[in-house]
């Protein structure tokens, strides 16, 4: 059914719980669209202070400051999965969250995520629940080795989980992962794939939907380092992994937009790694490479506008820029190297201080084809440095 819901229209207030990265290009996309912008986020030099007309301080548990940013807002989204559910409840009885509740609670716990997946037909990694040590060997037998051990909330870009390759490296590895005993942790039989590719969905206040072409991805020990767009997949591929997205998306009666990981493995099956109901990292290239970003697109939805095109303009290749070295004050050396390339685009999240492996930035570049928009982006890259950098 079509829901008849009056747009929210500039220059409304959007709220947005989270004032990373992510939180700030959507408040850029916001205010380019001529919205004001509210953040909730502990940080009052969080990257997207910058760019909002109120921040709010609080943790993202915190009842009373959400209640704060509702007082200002006309719609609220957030831009991490790190949010108290009784946050988001408490803000929906004020105001329209999106997406909303149900979406934040079937991503922010691994298991219920899993059974997330599996109730609406997808398929995920062979899985089990585990609290002792026992129960890992349990596991262990089941699903075979190698496995990854996983913290159940908490935890990304390779944190608070790790891989076991050998029945010695079980003992102990439920206290080596930081967890007291009896916490719930996901245990899952590492899959052996062709390539990692995500897919950025959105759909809208009545339950339209698009999806942009789909983005292979390389991972660095947890951490997404390079992305490129459209995927260099068969079209078949491409088609049932938007269809996994899209699936999802409905399933979860989700407004706005949700990134699904994929695992494209030899046998030819999509099998879903992690749901983000939200923008995500390998969706940067829409900045550059798509008739509409990914953050114009998430405001167009949660504000009830209509969905833009997800039309590539261009094969896209994203390099993520990434802290090196101790903790200092980041000053980044070489941009005009980097940028002596026209087809290369420079994205800074404002961050004050660069420590490892710290997300800092992003470089895309545009190409014939996303082998050589890659190969831009990696020279423009390699000119780049963290003044200190050892």
């Amino acid at each position: 059914m079509t829901h008849h819901t009056p747009p929210i229209s500039p220059p409304a207030v959007i709220g947005i719980l989270g004032g990373g990265q992510l939180g700030r290009m959507l408040a850029q996309a916001a205010r380019a669209m001529g919205y004001r912008v509210a953040i909730l986020d502990p940080d009052p030099e969080c990257p997207a202070a910058a760019v909002a007309d109120h921040v709010i301080l609080g943790s993202y548990g915190d009842v009373g400051a959400a209640l704060r940013l509702a007082d200002v807002s006309a719609v609220v989204t957030y831009e991490l999965e790190h949010v108290a559910a009784a946050v988001v409840a408490a803000l929906e009885r004020r105001l329209p969250v999106r997406p909303g509740r149900y979406p934040l609670v079937s991503t922010q716990d691994r298991i219920a995520e899993r059974r997330f997946i599996e109730g609406a037909g997808g398929a995920v990694a062979p899985w089990r629940e585990v609290t002792t040590q026992d129960d890992l060997r349990a596991a262990a037998d089941a699903l075979g080795l190698p496995l990854r051990l996983k913290a159940v909330t908490g935890g990304y870009d390779g944190r608070s989980q790790m891989r076991i390759a050998s029945s010695a490296e079980l003992d102990g590895a439920i206290t080596r992962l930081g967890h007291p005993a009896g916490s719930r942790l996901l245990a899952e039989r590492e899959l052996a794939f062709r390539a990692e590719l995500s897919v950025v969905v959105a759909r809208g206040v009545g339950g339209e939907t698009t999806a942009y072409p789909i983005a292979r991805n390389v991972h660095d020990a947890g951490i997404l380092v390079e992305s490129v767009a459209p995927a260099p997949i068969p079209d078949e591929v491409a088609a049932r992994a938007t269809q996994v997205g899209l699936g999802l998306a409905i399933a979860m009666d989700l407004c706005g937009t949700l990134t699904a990981e994929l695992f494209w493995l030899a046998d030819g099956s999509i099998v879903v790694n992690e749901l983000a109901p939200r923008v995500h990292n390998s969706g940067h290239w829409t900045l550059d490479g798509a008739e509409t970003s990914q953050f114009e697109q998430h405001i167009r939805a949660i504000t009830g506008l209509g969905l833009g095109s997800t039309a590539a303009l261009s094969p896209t290749a994203v390099v993520n820029l990434l802290g090196t070295g101790p903790q200092r004050e980041a000053r980044l050396l070489g941009a005009g190297e980097a940028l002596a390339d026209p087809s290369v685009h420079l994205h800074l999240y404002d961050k004050r201080l660069v420590f490892e492996r710290r997300k800092m930035g992003h470089l895309s570049a545009l190409g014939p084809d996303v082998d050589v928009a890659l190969e831009r982006a990696r020279a423009a890259r390699a000119a780049l440095s963290w003044e200190g950098e050892a």
